[in-house]
């Protein structure tokens, strides 16, 4: 029997012909299905699969409430290497660089050229193929992938002007790449209406729609807006910190400096942005915790963040 919902951590035994050598290395979640990458046994799925986004076929009526099938995918080029969930589709990154989807496609997030489900994870073309993505990133149906030179790709969702600078629709159902001329981009986060970059200098840039991160009066733009450096801690008297990571949510973002300090800034829907206070936050705003901070996901109205103390 399964449950509705679980209250405490509860382990869950992945069927791994070695469970003694093999080890987790990755775990991602959607609105109700989760991706586990492994070392050396693939990629395992569970939870809804009403789209397709586990990777196996769509059973009519089947109830995943009370489902304890783990699916396991092993139709990739290579190793996957990254598994991304957005809303209801996944995301899984090869090491050769290819980037294979599955899932919900109405929006065009699984970027295959239509807008059905898939049920089969498959190689994404358009613009990224023969390139070699090193990262990609999905939250709702909108989707960004890094590319090995530093550019970025997107396809899904463009509702809040996310693929703006290269479509007037509202959705991209391939991969396009993005002609931003703002340097090499080292990471991208996708948000809810909102998306982040990363530059190799270490410079964030934000665009789409929300509170951003310059102010009130940048709502929404198409084109990718700099943060001053300033606000994540650079001056004259300390020229060495940079912004090494950033993260986004549904309506939030988080960049995390090489010093270890956490900046938060956005919609601060139930006190997720953990500034001590409930008001939304326009400009960046270092968190202050305990430790320096490793990690930090995330979520719908929470964030959690991974932190080595001093």
């Amino acid at each position: 029997k399964g449950y509705e919902y679980v209250l405490e951590p509860s382990p869950i035994p992945l069927p791994l012909e070695k469970p003694q050598q093999t080890r987790v290395l990755q775990v991602s979640c959607g609105r109700a299905h989760s991706l586990i990458l492994t070392d050396s046994e693939g990629v395992f799925t569970m939870g809804n699969n009403s789209y397709g986004q586990c990777g196996r076929k769509v059973v009519e009526d089947e109830t995943y409430s009370e489902s304890h099938l783990i699916h396991q995918l092993k139709e990739f080029d290579s190793r996957v290497v990254q598994v991304v969930c957005g809303q209801d589709h996944s995301l899984f990154r090869t090491k050769k660089g290819a980037v294979y989807a599955c899932g919900w496609g109405a929006d065009g997030q699984t970027g295959l050229g239509h807008y059905n489900i898939t049920s089969v994870p498959t190689k994404l073309r358009g613009d990224i193929a023969g390139v070699n993505i090193i990262q990609v990133s999905s939250y709702g149906d909108c989707c960004l992938a890094v590319s090995d030179e530093g550019d970025v790709f997107g396809w899904g969702n463009s509702e809040y002007l996310q693929l703006a600078s290269v479509t007037e629709t509202t959705q991209v159902n391939v991969p396009r790449h993005l002609p931003f001329k703002i340097g090499k981009i080292k990471e991208a986060a996708c948000g809810g209406t909102g998306n982040v970059v990363l530059t190799e200098e270490g410079n964030v840039f934000v665009w789409g729609y929300g509170i951003l991160g310059k102010g009130p009066n940048l709502i929404e733009t198409a084109e990718p807006e700099m943060i001053p450096p300033s606000l994540f801690g650079w001056s004259d008297f300390n020229p060495d910190i940079r912004v090494a990571h950033v993260r986004c949510g549904l309506s939030q973002f988080a960049a995390l400096t090489n010093r270890g300090e956490l900046f938060v800034w956005g919609k601060n829907l139930r006190g997720c942005l953990g500034t001590g206070r409930m008001e939304d936050q326009y400009f960046p705003w270092r968190v202050t915790i305990p430790g320096e901070v490793v990690d930090v996901a995330c979520g719908v109205d929470h964030m959690v963040s991974m932190v080595k103390s001093f």
